[in-house]
């Protein structure tokens, strides 16, 4: 076997025995938080932007009203 392939080798069996994290800390878990807040806020002012461009602010109550009484 050459250097390389013992290396390799070497690298192979020391991964297998590594012992990987498997839990969560506190540190993983804020920052999934922040991140489901950001996309959260993201996609909410997304919404409104489109809304906004297309010239019709969503109102569900008077859209909802406006519905109703127009059958």
């Amino acid at each position: 076997m050459s250097i390389l392939e013992i290396a390799l080798a070497n690298q192979i069996w020391a991964r297998r025995r590594e012992k990987r994290q498997l839990g969560l800390d506190d540190t993983d878990a804020l920052k999934v938080l922040q991140r489901i807040a950001f996309v959260i806020v993201a996609f909410t002012l997304l919404i409104s932007g489109l809304n906004l461009v297309a010239g019709r602010p969503q109102m569900l109550a008077d859209g909802s009203a406006s519905v109703v009484a127009g059958r």
